[in-house]
């Protein structure tokens, strides 16, 4: 199913998006199932969101949803598509760029690549508020890349130690090696809010001791919860197939605040996705 056209572009000039990458130090913690029901939730609340599925090794966000997609990313780098061509209807009207799994040669693309990638976006024609970028977990190029080309990043965690290890570990390459100082965190899979708060704080401390550049900022926890793993059987988003449920509800309240970040108003003088667009913004301005 192709995207709805009404949200294409026909004329004057493009809104800026705020771009957020959604990612983990370590497989394993519910990071795609968050950015998948993020982007339905923010698309619930009237934002008009895209969502790249930017693991390009073992993509899984089409799985997750039920889609079927004629075309991925490995198409759009081999030149047998266009981006516009890619994208998917999802949940509640979300937009998806589906990638490919177990193709090789996407999880080996060059750094030089991973920038293409971002740059494409450039030449994308539709009217879009929200741009989520689920990456791969780890520290590798295209994880540090696809978070630097963000206005935020989002790290999740969850309560083994393996998690806030590799959680510290990725903030820091992040800092340290792509200027990234500022950084989300969301607690999932927790047994109460008090047990997201505590992780939340964990990690914090570690921050702080080590890294006291970096300005850490708790988005929210998601808890345990069934209907979560019910949604994911039935290849449906949980913020839509069951918005009472705790973990949509959790995500929803993630989501409001997110929902209220601004638009950036002007380029930061790296590699960022819809660059074109806050230039072409700030020559009108």
């Amino acid at each position: 199913m192709t995207a709805n056209a009404s949200i294409t572009n026909t004329s004057g000039p493009l809104p800026p998006v705020r771009s957020i990458a959604v990612t983990g130090g370590k497989g394993g913690v519910g990071k795609t199932n968050l950015s998948v029901n993020l982007a339905a939730s923010l698309a619930m609340l009237g934002k008009r969101t895209l969502l790249l599925d930017a693991d390009l090794g073992l993509a899984n966000v089409d799985v997750l949803l039920g889609l079927s997609p004629q075309y991925t990313l490995a198409d759009l780098v081999s030149g047998r598509c266009e981006l516009d061509e890619l994208i998917l209807e999802g949940p509640a009207g979300m937009l998806v760029v589906p990638a490919a799994s177990g193709r090789r040669h996407m999880a080996e693309l060059q750094p030089a690549q991973h920038v293409g990638l971002v740059n494409v976006f450039n030449d994308l024609q539709r009217e879009l508020d929200i741009l989520l970028i689920d990456t791969a977990a780890g520290i590798t190029d295209s994880v540090l890349t696809f978070c630097q080309a963000a206005q935020d990043a989002i790290v999740v965690v969850c309560d083994e130690p393996a998690s806030i290890t590799d959680a510290y570990a990725l903030i820091k390459v992040l800092a340290r090696e792509r200027g990234v100082d500022r950084v989300q965190v969301v607690a999932n899979m927790v047994r109460s809010p008090a047990e997201g708060r505590g992780l939340y704080e964990k990690l914090s401390r570690v921050c702080e001791r080590f890294l006291g550049d970096v300005s850490l900022n708790f988005l929210g926890a998601v808890p345990h919860c069934d209907w979560l793993r019910m949604a994911v059987q039935r290849q449906q988003a949980v913020a839509t197939a069951y918005p009472a449920s705790p973990s949509a509800r959790a995500i929803a309240e993630i989501a409001r605040r997110a929902a209220r970040w601004e638009p950036p108003a002007n380029p930061r003088g790296n590699i960022e996705f819809f660059v074109d667009r806050m230039i072409r913004q700030g020559a009108i301005a």
